[in-house]
């Protein structure tokens, strides 16, 4: 939720001038619908001023957007993409902006990126101005902060073990969550890819199934050349991710094939739930 800071002027040197027109988000801009409106301006924000071109730009930040890297993240950018067709543009925040770029930053240098010049933070109207801010702290620090998921070498597959040596490797570590992965068939030519979580035991007293399996998947999309690896075709794969939550942050250090001819790794977790570590 968010609030709209100081009077309805525009700040200086970001009006794009008057010359816009309303027109409704495209279907291919998946990442801005149903953020509380249906029409965006043209030109935007970032200076495009054709349709195709506002598609095209936008569609390579969809994938940051799936990786919740931050709780605003899609807000910050389509108010600049598809900003709210109002009778003045409303920026964001440069505050908003500090917040995405360091929690965003970190993901997009994993994929081999920095944070582009064209999303300065300095771009934009300080917290005073009319500008898209987030609501008060309070109100952020009534929100469960969880870890994050780090940028880091895929760990090497496990395909030779015992269920012993499985359940070593458990009463190292927090959590060990199931996840199914396959391919998704789409027209352009990045790979994306369904994930299907299912937390198979954790003991992260303080984490619960549905947030473990939240933050597996941002791993797995944080850490997509890892997945890359993991899916060679188009055939569902199974897998095992076992790791360790540490300082606020969530790390996979060791990854099992899950195959129905393997009963190792169905027995480790089968005795799991009476096992006693050393």
């Amino acid at each position: 939720v968010f609030v709209v800071n100081g009077l309805l002027s525009v700040a200086t040197g970001l009006d794009i001038g008057l010359s816009t027109k309303c027109v409704v988000i495209p279907k291919e801009m998946g990442m801005c619908h149903q953020i509380g409106y249906s029409e965006m301006r043209l030109p935007n924000l970032m200076g495009h001023t054709s349709m195709a071109e506002v598609i095209q730009k936008s569609t390579t930040w969809q994938h940051l957007v799936h990786t919740d890297c931050h709780p605003h993240v899609r807000t910050f950018l389509c108010s600049l993409f598809a900003p709210i067709c109002l009778d003045t543009f409303i920026h964001p925040c440069r505050s908003m902006c500090v917040a995405v770029r360091d929690s965003c930053a970190p993901v997009l240098l994993c994929h081999g990126h920095s944070w582009p010049t064209s999303l300065a933070c300095d771009r934009f109207p300080a917290d005073e101005d009319m500008c898209l801010a987030p609501l008060t702290k309070d109100h952020q620090h009534s929100h469960k902060v969880l870890p994050k998921p780090t940028c880091q070498t895929c760990p090497i597959v496990e395909e030779f073990f015992t269920h012993k040596r499985v359940l070593e490797v458990f009463c190292d570590s927090n959590f060990a969550v199931k996840v199914k992965l396959s391919k998704k068939r789409t027209a352009s030519e990045d790979q994306e890819y369904n994930i299907e979580c299912q937390v198979e035991f954790t003991t992260q007293g303080s984490l619960l199934p549905y947030e473990t399996q939240s933050m597996i998947q941002q791993w797995l999309l944080t850490n997509d050349k890892c997945v890359e690896r993991m899916i060679p075709t188009h055939r569902p794969m199974v897998y095992l991710l076992v790791g360790s939550i540490e300082e606020g942050t969530i790390a996979v250090k060791q990854v099992y094939r899950w195959q129905r001819k393997d009963s190792q790794l169905a027995l480790a977790t089968q005795k799991w739930r009476y096992h006693k570590c050393l």
